[in-house]
């Protein structure tokens, strides 16, 4: 069975159980996503993607 989730769900989640169980401040978890936003902006871009599209490759084992 293959579950299609999008990623902005995922991630809303994994927030929601920072914030709610391990204490985290919504400021610190909005200040985190900005400085991703910001991050993605830079030459750092490509390495991320390619780091972000292995690790998916690898949880999904399609591997190449």
């Amino acid at each position: 069975m293959t579950v299609s989730l999008p990623l902005v769900f995922v991630l809303g989640v994994i927030t929601w159980a920072a914030i709610k169980f391990l204490g985290i401040r919504l400021w610190v978890a909005v200040v985190i996503a900005l400085f991703g936003f910001w991050l993605s902006h830079t030459f750092l871009a490509p390495a991320i993607e390619s780091g972000t599209r292995s690790g998916v490759d690898v949880v999904n084992g399609t591997q190449k």
